[in-house]
């Protein structure tokens, strides 16, 4: 009777009131407040950073990395790691450039030179053919992704040197009576005074975002990346879960190489070098674990832009590219850090 009587009056007791933990917002909103600080700090340095027209600017190169973030942070959702990113964007480059300087069909004495929309798609195409050779070898052929994803990285830039022979591709605007003009406008051109690039990051964002939070997709590639095994067991289609998560990388990839040779109006085979780990490090600062299973779109989306403002502030006051490096890299290492401690914590039931 008194066991009852206790549990009656601990049930009815009110449930005390949760304190505001300062520690753990300032955890968990870490990308949002670093992005704040660092806009602060370098508005601060230099009278030239905090403008309209140089925001548009360091947005427009955010979005290179913004475009190859969210192609990683689908990967690392599903538990997976994808290095070939920073190739596959030369090697779509490349191709692109391929493209608007006309194919010659020797066979037939002609040369096609194809138009934008039909540069950009079959770019795309080659791009998802890339993650597709991907997602196979890991999936089906069981090979770690490190490695599969390690050496696709050299196939796709030893291609991309054969193409060119180890040359650029310059001058990409087209030419009028061809009809391959308008190349530049995905780097240049403007809707409404936001440049074309952002637009396109916007989008895939949005597109992102939706497959992950309204889609059976979106459910399955949490499920698979938390805990594979049991993902399987409830009928969760992993294999072609993660076969489409590399397939929509490497048309992420193959955007931002389109974006980026816009930009230059030139296309090299070296383009893209180490942008694979400027990838993973704006999915890990935007709160994502490596581990698989956790992450959000809004959260590498912050993370790209503190790594692209954090760089874009360090040029504007003059450090050095040497520094820079430095920097960045410290950047990583207290993200890596900070996700440790918030997902042990989480863990330990904290």
């Amino acid at each position: 009777m008194s066991t009852t009587a206790q549990n009656k009056s601990a049930d009815n007791s009110p449930a005390k009131p949760k304190k505001l933990d300062i520690g753990r917002l300032l955890l968990e909103g870490r990308a949002f407040f670093a992005l704040i600080a660092i806009i602060i700090f370098f508005s601060v340095m230099s009278p030239y950073y905090f403008t309209v027209n140089n925001f548009l600017i360091m947005s427009s190169h955010v979005a290179i990395f913004g475009l190859l973030a969210l192609g990683m942070l689908l990967v690392i959702l599903n538990g997976g790691i994808d290095l070939s990113v920073g190739s596959t964007l030369g090697l779509c480059g490349v191709f692109a450039g391929f493209l608007i300087q006309g194919v010659n069909i020797e066979l037939l004495g002609i040369t096609f030179y194809p138009s934008l929309w039909v540069v950009v798609v079959l770019t795309c195409a080659l791009g998802a053919a890339v993650g597709c050779v991907n997602g196979i070898l890991i999936a089906h052929f069981k090979v770690p992704a490190f490695v599969a994803t390690l050496g696709t990285m050299y196939v796709a830039r030893g291609i991309a040197l054969l193409i060119t022979n180890g040359l650029t591709y310059n001058k990409l605007d087209g030419k009028p009576e061809l009809g391959n003009t308008g190349f530049e406008w995905l780097g240049f051109n403007r809707l409404a005074g936001i440049p074309i690039s952002v637009i396109v990051l916007i989008i895939v964002a949005l597109i992102c975002g939706l497959v992950l939070s309204r889609t059976a997709f979106g459910r399955w590639l949490y499920a698979s990346g938390g805990n594979e095994s049991a993902a399987n067991l409830s009928g969760v289609p992993v294999i072609r879960v993660k076969v489409v998560v590399y397939m929509i990388s490497g048309i992420c990839a193959a955007l931002a190489g389109l974006v980026l040779a816009s930009q230059l109006t030139s296309a090299g085979p070296t383009a893209g070098t180490t942008y694979e780990l400027t990838a993973i490090a704006a999915v890990v600062i935007g709160g994502a674990a490596l581990t698989g299973g956790r992450g959000t779109v809004r959260g590498t989306i912050l993370g790209a832009l503190v790594i692209g403002y954090l760089s874009d502030g360090l040029v504007i006051i003059g450090v050095s590219a040497y520094w820079q490096t430095v920097f960045t890299g410290t950047v990583i290492v207290l993200a890596v850090l900070l996700n440790s401690l918030q997902y042990s914590s989480k863990r330990n039931g904290r």
